[in-house]
């Protein structure tokens, strides 16, 4: 009899359930209704830095090294060479995949890539604003998908809190709306590949798969770094690259593009990590504080001037945020009394 998970019930919600024995691939790791809110919080405080961090660090290093796609394969390759590290020193053990199943983490490599191709392209078709603007709605099609699709119901205040966390952001980052026809297809369509890729994410470490943060990573790193490469080929990033640094790049440049794969590491990880204890949807909630974070930091470092509006926005979408912690913190504490 084989040993190797199966793909059962697909449709079954196993991430909602709190099982009577549960026994998670990465005991330090538990799904999201197994977790205390303390846990949550601080694996999503490590997040945000982790976030910031690299979100500042690539606002950076893109004024020298203006390769987003380039940047992504590092990114990945990164991941990958620090989950093998990690591998090697026996942090975590390799599950004994179907044909199939690797075919899944296939495809999943492939939405990580798609998804960061689609925003790349939209954005050149409409204004940040406004593609800021339809990123925020992220969390309310994240619910849909699992209201929808795995039946999982949420409080009435669940619903209402994402409305100031939406509008709240609409109007922190009010600006110049400008969109084409095919840019706002494109940016929808970036938005639902980002949910997908989310709940995705969650679904491989909570399902029926129930890798571990580390090993999910190890598995798609690989192709999303070879994707990526290819991308960075199509779209004349190596070639130009080539041309600005014929004699490749140098020891300042290498130092500083490492430094950035190592965040970009921690990142992942905790991304990944962070999104199996807290779930997709909050995840999606946490994108949404990030726009305002991002704003702030803005303000702070880069002197970035914003008016009264945008102030308000960042405010509504904050209160909204804490509505939604208080309202699924209350949700945890009643179905944990029953």
């Amino acid at each position: 009899m084989s040993s190797s998970p199966t793909f059962k019930d697909k449709d079954e919600d196993l991430e909602a359930q709190v099982p009577l024995n549960p026994q998670p691939s990465n005991p330090t790791v538990r799904t999201e209704q197994e977790v205390s809110g303390t846990t949550k919080l601080l694996y999503l405080a490590v997040y945000f830095l982790c976030n910031i961090s690299l979100t500042i660090y690539n606002k950076l290093i893109l004024g020298k090294f203006s390769y987003p796609w380039l940047l992504t394969a590092l990114h990945a390759g990164s991941a990958s060479i620090g989950c093998y590290i990690l591998l090697l020193q026996g942090r975590f053990t390799l599950t004994k995949l179907s044909l199939q199943q690797n075919v899944v983490l296939f495809l999943f490599s492939i939405l990580f890539t798609v998804n960061i191709a689609t925003s790349n392209v939209s954005l050149a078709m409409v204004s940040i604003p406004f593609h800021q603007i339809m990123r925020s709605t992220c969390p309310f099609f994240a619910v849909l998908i699992y209201r929808f699709r795995y039946g999982r119901s949420y409080p009435r205040d669940t619903y209402l809190s994402l409305i100031p966390l939406i509008l709240g952001v609409g109007l922190a980052t009010y600006g110049d709306y400008y969109f084409t026809a095919a840019g706002f297809l494109l940016t929808f369509l970036g938005v639902i590949l980002a949910v997908v890729k989310t709940v995705a994410t969650n679904r491989i470490m909570t399902g029926a798969l129930a890798l571990s943060p580390l090993e999910t990573l190890l598995r798609m790193s690989p192709l999303a770094c070879a994707q990526a490469l290819v991308c960075a080929i199509a779209s004349g990033e190596l070639a130009g690259f080539r041309e600005q640094s014929p004699e490749g790049p140098s020891g300042a440049l290498i130092l500083t593009l490492a430094g950035n794969g190592l965040l970009a590491f921690c990142l992942n990880y905790s991304s990944f990590s962070t999104n199996k204890v807290a779930g997709a949807v909050t995840m999606t909630v946490c994108g949404n504080i990030k726009q305002c974070l991002t704003i702030l930091l803005g303000i702070v470092l880069f002197g970035v001037k914003v008016g009264f509006l945008n102030g308000l926005g960042m405010v509504i979408a904050l209160a909204g945020a804490a509505w939604y912690s208080a309202v699924e913190l209350r949700s945890k504490t009643q179905k944990g009394g029953r």
